[in-house]
């Protein structure tokens, strides 16, 4: 009873936190300057990994928090895929898939349909939702070379080509 009670108010809660307008950069998540926590999860072949493996040195690192139903996550696909044509040298890509409304099957066929080129972890236990303090999908945050929270955002309004151009001085 108490776990159907928490599984309805974590339901609630993102189903407030989407139906609110998108807030600016820098608004959500993780303040600015803190350094990128560790966070145990799995692999979608359900490996287990962390999301601090996929920041590496020297290299601007893009973490999205990603539903196969969120609308505002669809809207930002597009400026992702350019930055992974644009810059798969200078910037990872990882999409944590979170477990609220959808299974790590579901989102592996979403990624096997839409030919994702980039990782896609699921976080179902939520520790990088707690650990990033990412309370809806379509955050995404920019780490830094040196594993620096230099840009956090929420909302499909973001401009993720320009934060990242930013990032790497281009």
């Amino acid at each position: 009873m108490r776990s159907a009670l928490l599984l309805s108010f974590t339901a609630l809660a993102f189903a407030a936190l989407l139906s609110a307008p998108p807030a600016a950069a820098q608004g959500v998540g993780l303040d600015l300057g803190t350094p990128a926590p560790a966070a145990a999860m799995e692999d979608l072949e359900g490996n287990a990994v962390d999301l601090s493996d996929y920041i590496e040195p020297g290299k601007l690192t893009l973490i999205e928090f990603w539903a196969t139903w969120c609308d505002l996550c669809e809207q930002l696909q597009p400026q992702i895929d350019q930055i992974v044509a644009d810059h798969a040298d200078e910037v990872n890509v990882v999409a944590v898939a979170v477990a609220v409304s959808q299974s790590q099957r579901r989102v592996q066929r979403h990624v096997d349909e839409h030919g994702a080129t980039y990782p896609h972890l699921w976080d179902g236990s939520g520790n990088a939702v707690r650990a990033y303090n990412a309370a809806t999908t379509s955050i995404v945050m920019l780490i830094d070379g040196e594993g620096t929270v230099v840009y956090s955002g929420v909302g499909g309004d973001q401009d993720l080509v320009a934060a990242v151009q930013a990032q790497l001085g281009s």
